[in-house]
Parts: structure tokens; sequence; C-alpha cells
């Protein structure tokens, strides 16, 4: 297994699980983190049910992604392992043709039975502490939410360890084919064996296949994100508060668990800069929300940034799931839904190397 992001390690706790021997390779296991990599930048807004679609591929893999986390939770749980989870996604709506759309769509997911809520202007403007200036309407789903990312990793990679994985701090650098084997080359000078290679190493994953024929490019696009703490007399309300993770045009924000020692705070993001160069406006255009964010957002106290690049598939549909050859997959070009399809990626990936065409 190429590449121990979010998807990486998923694939490799389920292979293992089921009963393959994993060799997890990414430089991220020699203990430095890399903060550009897009796992660990990722805010965890797990949007499913309030996809516009209703059929295709994406649709299929958001909805039987989300419900494995839930049984992927409780079995990370039930090992020491627990995921916080914070249900509940509220999709705002800023003009008339975004409530017209989410109307819809709510009307279609009641078709399936999926139970989506329209809210009114009035509901919005009960909330504290106060949404984005211009929020007309809004879509809520109990069901989506928001996964924290950090834990996740962590879960994912020690679980698999406990159950067998073993793991090389070293990039891939070279994939060698031979009759009825793969052999891995790590910059580091090792040749590693393998009857099988799952590649899931982001935007690297390209310069690994194209020596062998396979011409699948993805590029950077960088993400920032803040987490901000609220003014002092600013709160997540009781009664009152958001229904969970909030998505103004695009942009996540985030409520973080309050303490008595952190207080109330606020992960914002992401941007969508091409490239690996982050440009200081669209942070500026991140805090202010595009001239939507309320008073308290001005107020509010950034104490992080961070940011990441996203594998993004140039040419072709997010993510890029593919059988190559006998014994080499690729699972890779999430672009900004390496959690939400994370799981149902790695049921993907097993399936693929148990049921060879």
């Amino acid at each position: 297994m190429i590449g121990a992001g979010l998807v990486g390690r998923a694939c490799a706790w389920l292979l293992q699980g089921r009963g393959h021997q994993v060799q997890l390779l990414d430089p991220c296991l020699n203990g430095a983190t890399d903060p550009a990599a897009g796992s660990w930048a990722a805010l965890g807004v797990v949007m499913a049910h309030v996809f516009q679609r209703s059929g295709g591929r994406a649709w299929r893999l958001r909805r039987r992604s989300l419900e494995l986390w839930g049984s992927w939770r409780q079995e990370l749980g039930e090992q020491g392992w627990p995921l916080p989870w914070q249900p509940g996604l509220l999709i705002l709506a800023s003009s008339a043709t975004d409530v017209e759309r989410q109307q819809r769509l709510q009307i279609e997911r009641q078709r399936q039975a999926i139970p989506l809520e329209i809210w009114s202007p009035q509901q919005l403007a009960d909330l504290t502490p106060a949404l984005p200036a211009g929020a007309i309407g809004g879509l809520y789903s109990p069901a989506d939410g928001q996964l924290d990312p950090g834990p996740a990793l962590q879960a994912l990679l020690g679980d698999g360890q406990r159950l067998g994985i073993q793991i090389c701090g070293e990039a891939a650098v070279r994939l060698e084919r031979r009759s009825g084997h793969w052999t891995v080359h790590s910059r580091g000078g090792l040749a590693l064996r393998s009857e099988a290679v799952v590649v899931s190493a982001g935007v690297t994953s390209s310069s690994l296949l194209e020596p062998l024929g396979h011409l699948l490019p993805l590029e950077p696009v960088l993400g920032q994100a803040l987490e901000l703490q609220l003014p002092p007399d600013t709160h997540w309300g009781q009664n009152r508060a958001w229904p969970g993770a909030v998505v103004w045009q695009g942009l996540n924000l985030v409520p973080r668990p309050s303490s008595q020692i952190q207080g109330d705070r606020l992960w914002l993001g992401a941007t969508l800069e091409p490239g690996c160069r982050a440009d200081p406006n669209a942070l500026v255009n991140l805090r202010q929300l595009g001239g939507a964010a309320p008073p308290w957002m001005g107020q509010a106290q950034p104490i992080r940034q961070w940011q990441g690049h996203r594998p993004h598939p140039i040419g072709r549909p997010a993510p890029l799931l593919e059988q190559l050859e006998p014994g080499l997959v690729l699972a890779s070009g999430h672009y900004r839904n390496g959690l939400l399809l994370a799981p149902a990626t790695a049921e993907w990936v097993a399936q693929q190397l148990e049921n060879p065409a």
C-alpha cells in the first residue's frame, strides 16, 4: 500500500482486517507529519445525503461511505480508538436558486426515505452565534456531519498495526512488474516484493504510474484553513446553538467542542487555490466569508492556521478508482472528499484484489 493518508490507511486497515498481509509505505510514517498533506489539512465535513445527485458512482460511494463510517466508528471505538463525530450538517442558501435547488433535493430524498429538512430564514436567525449575512434559507441533514480527521488517521494506523500492518517510512520511487509479482523500490534503496500494489499517493501517484504507461495526471489544489477563538461574549448557545457544521458558499464552518480551558472555537476553511503556493488574499477572503462574515467573526482571534494539497484529477472526475493491471490498483485523486470516501474506497479496493477480473 503506497500512501498513508486517510484513504491509504483506510484501505490498509480494511485489507489487513480481511486477512491480507499489508505493508504501508509513506514518508510520514517515520514520525514526521507533512503539514502540506491533504489528509492532515482536512476539516472532516461529511457531505453525503446533501449531495446534489441521486444516481451514479459519486452518489453510491458517498452513501455507502456514510454507512460504513457508522460501523467503523463503533468497531474502532471498541478497540480503544474513539472517533469524535459531530452529527448534523446545515447547508445555507444565499439565493432563490439555492432555495429551489434545496427544495427539489429534499423532495427527492423523501422518495428515498432519507430525512432532510428545509430551514426558514427565521429558524436561521434564531441560532447563536449569528450565521453569515445573506443566508435566506437552509437544508439540514441530521445524518451527515463532521468527523475529526486527526483521530481518524491515528485510529486507522494504530488499530491497523494491532492487526498486523507493517509500516515503512520511506517514499516509493519506482514500481517494477515481473511475472507473478510486483517490486516497489523506495528512495532509501529498499526493494519490496508483493503480489499486489495499491497506489494512493496523492499527486505523486501520477509519477509512479507514468513509467508503466498509465497516464493519469493529477494537480495539487491548495486549501488554507483557520481555527478561531470566539470573542468572550460569544458562545455556542445551548438551545439555539448551530445544529452541527455549517456550509456557506462552499466554505465550512465547524464548531469545536467547548471547554473551560479552551473556550469556544471554530474551524473555518478551506480555500481553493490551484498550485502549491498559498495566496494571502485568499486567506483574508476566507476570514471575511467573501464579505458575509457576521460581526463576531471579525472579532474572533485566529489561533491556528494550516494548509494542505488536495490531489485533483485533470480531465477526469474524482476520484480515480481503477484496476490498471493485474495486481495494480489505483485509489487516488479524491480531491476534497478523501475522508468522506475513504471507507467506500477501501471496500472497492478489497473487492478488486479479492475478485480480480
